[in-house]
């Protein structure tokens, strides 16, 4: 049986113990340790304290979880769409999004290179290779005019 969240150092312990893994937004960081078993006052409290010391920030998790996803070929489509599970109010995600420094243009280059190398040969390889990229999360005009060999500058 898992131990029991039921004091503030405990709750305090075991949300460092989940920061030490990864960045954590405070919304997914307050469902796990409820999950463990801590009381919502507990949780609050510590997580308040967590983020006036700098070690739990949105901003943070947000710049990380962009970056990698992206790095793993993924769109921002699709990013948002995680995020916005994650339980990430809206604006401050397209905010994260906008702000960003990834050139989406070039991921999206590079994972069809990465994954396809050569313009459809039909109408069947294009719609397959379209799916795959907008699976992925990258914008509809995008992906249509890359496949249309317009993707290179």
């Amino acid at each position: 049986m898992a131990v029991m969240l039921d004091s503030p150092v405990a709750v305090r312990r075991a949300a460092m113990d989940l920061l030490a893994r990864r960045e954590h937004s405070r919304v997914e960081l307050a469902r796990k340790l409820r999950q463990r078993g801590a009381a919502v006052e507990l949780i609050d409290s510590a997580l308040e304290r967590l983020s006036e010391e700098g070690l739990l920030s949105d901003e943070r998790f947000l710049e990380s979880f962009i970056r990698s996803r992206a790095q793993a070929g993924y769109g921002p489509l699709r990013i948002r769409d995680e995020l916005n599970q994650r339980g990430l109010p809206r604006a401050v995600v397209e905010r994260a999004l906008a702000e960003s420094p990834i050139d989406w243009a070039t991921n999206l280059r590079e994972l069809w290179r990465r994954r396809f190398a050569a313009l459809p040969a039909d109408a069947r390889e294009k719609a397959k290779q379209g799916r795959f990229l907008l699976y992925r999360g990258f914008a509809h005009d995008a992906v249509s005019r890359l496949l249309r060999g317009g993707g290179e500058e």
